[in-house]
């Protein structure tokens, strides 16, 4: 009798530790891999989508536009010297930023500059 009750309650605290295993592998994964996998597919399509002309920052955060797409490769030039052009991987591109959403950007950037000289011409 008292056998038999200390293997069903080893049985209980078994499946017990079994659900917790469980739980907490879940839990990884929806607070670890989960994100990390959608940043590689956002990263991804934002490098299939690269083309001739968009300005692009790489990892080591230096500005440039790209010149040449290839599959694996491209080469981007940098700052006012026409010259200096250096082909990378694409895995070294960290952000990419077409040419219609910069335009966008100083749109936007503009009306405020304005309305900030018109404060300043006031006071």
């Amino acid at each position: 009798m008292i056998l038999a009750s200390s293997t069903s309650s080893s049985s209980g605290g078994m499946m017990s530790m079994v659900i917790m295993m469980v739980a907490l592998i879940a839990i990884m994964y929806f607070i670890m891999i989960r994100p990390q996998r959608k940043e590689q597919k956002r990263l991804d399509a934002m490098l299939k989508a690269m083309e001739v002309g968009d300005a692009v920052v790489t990892t080591s955060g230096f500005y440039g536009v790209v010149i040449d797409v290839g599959e694996e490769d491209v080469i981007v030039e940098f700052g006012n010297n026409r010259n200096c052009r250096i082909p990378m991987k694409k895995q070294a591109i960290a952000q990419v930023e077409k040419p219609a959403d910069a335009g966008k950007k100083q749109e936007a950037a503009a009306p405020a500059k304005k309305d900030a000289k018109a404060e300043d011409k006031k006071k």
